[in-house]
């Protein structure tokens, strides 16, 4: 390369980085405003997550880039970015309190990580929080005694159990519980308390950064009128809560958690039986392989009790596993067998079966690709 070619390479370098140093300085300022906001909406009582507001947002800024020949893919993926960052500094901000005249709110297991959560959010909206641990049952009716709000946060085995504990509690006390599986312990709730009661599945492990866009399932359990202000409280933190029915949610839970669960712990027990070279896998793994892999580790990065928990909580993950067991037992016969054919018709019959989700599936897993190939470590 010339002298003279260097020199406009730096050149343009340098101009390259003085808009850098300009974009820098408009994101501060996005920041700053999107601050300025999350205080408004504190004093409002407005949630932080607005998908109407986001939506129509992103709409008109792809147009806008298109436009400008910037690309709206390219916009988008910025301004969710910036919106992931503005959701985890809106949660500092503290929220509206919807019921100050509550009382106290007891969390039983309030000490645990997802109790810590529920804790956290709730003391940022004003409310007065106790925590009841397993040492703690001595104090308990004193505790309870002017609760208007008692959570029921401990592992699934022992939930039922310790809900049967709570006899006694104020007559306007709503209880609720955090737990993966909502038949069961709605039961004993409505058996052991007069009062209102509500179940609780947060769907998000406890390092969520904030609880924008993050799901909560709710299952009505007694006087629903008296506990909105809850479901209301918890909208304002920006969760999406959906309606659903105990026993439908209990059977939906045995594909979306027991059996990902358990075919991702023989996946990694699998892996470590055959003992491969983790950085070959990886320096082999193309983004979607490196991904996967990321997710079966991220299985073994957390609490063994909690997933032992949530794995053996019910019967019907049982009945579930050896179904699916026969059906890859089925499969592999048709490997050994090589008969290429009955798979290509079993492919095209399970791509029938989702339909439209398919394409919508694969356009979602484009983006994750895409921050998985960001992310990437040279």
């Amino acid at each position: 390369m010339s002298e003279k070619s260097c020199d406009a390479l730096d050149e343009l370098r340098h101009a390259i980085d003085e808009v850098d140093g300009q974009l820098i300085e408009l994101l501060a300022k996005r920041l700053s405003l999107v601050a300025e906001v999350g205080e408004v909406k504190s004093e409002a009582g407005v949630p932080i997550y607005a998908p109407e507001r986001e939506a129509a947002m992103l709409a008109k800024r792809r147009s806008e880039a298109d436009e400008a020949g910037v690309g709206g893919d390219l916009i988008e993926d910025v301004l969710r970015r910036l919106m992931r960052e503005s959701y985890h500094r809106e949660k500092d901000t503290g929220f509206k309190c919807i019921k100050p005249d509550l009382g106290d709110v007891v969390i039983v297991g309030g000490r645990g990580k997802l109790g810590g959560v529920f804790k956290r959010m709730l003391e940022l909206s004003g409310y007065n929080v106790k925590v009841l641990d397993k040492d703690d049952w001595s104090s308990a009716p004193e505790l309870f005694a002017n609760a208007g709000l008692v959570i029921v946060s401990v592992p699934i085995n022992l939930t039922t159990e310790i809900i049967d504990q709570l006899s006694g509690l104020p007559s306007d006390c709503v209880l609720v519980d955090l737990t993966s599986t909502k038949g069961k312990p709605l039961e004993h709730m409505l058996n052991v308390h007069a009062g209102p009661v509500l179940g609780l599945h947060p769907m998000f492990g406890p390092d969520v950064a904030s609880l924008a866009k993050q799901v909560i399932i709710y299952c009505d359990g007694r006087s629903p009128e008296k506990y909105a202000w809850l479901l209301e409280q918890i909208g304002i933190w920006g969760a999406k809560l959906t309606l659903a029915d105990p026993q439908e949610h209990d059977n939906a839970m045995t594909l979306v958690q027991g059996m990902r669960h358990f075919t991702t712990f023989v996946y990694g027990q699998h892996l470590a039986a055959e003992n491969p070279n983790m950085e070959q896998l990886l320096d082999y793994s193309s983004p979607i392989y490196r991904l996967e892999l990321a997710m079966v580790g991220r299985l073994f990065a957390q609490d063994s009790q909690l997933y032992a928990d949530i794995i053996f909580s019910s019967n019907e993950n049982t009945k579930m596993f050896s179904r699916y067991l026969s059906r890859f037992e089925h499969a592999n016969t048709m490997l050994v067998n090589g008969d290429r054919e009955g798979f290509i018709q079993a492919f095209k019959e399970v791509s029938q079966w989702f339909g439209d989700y398919s394409q919508q599936f694969l356009d979602e897993s484009k983006q994750l690709l895409m921050q998985a190939h960001d992310s990437r470590a040279v």
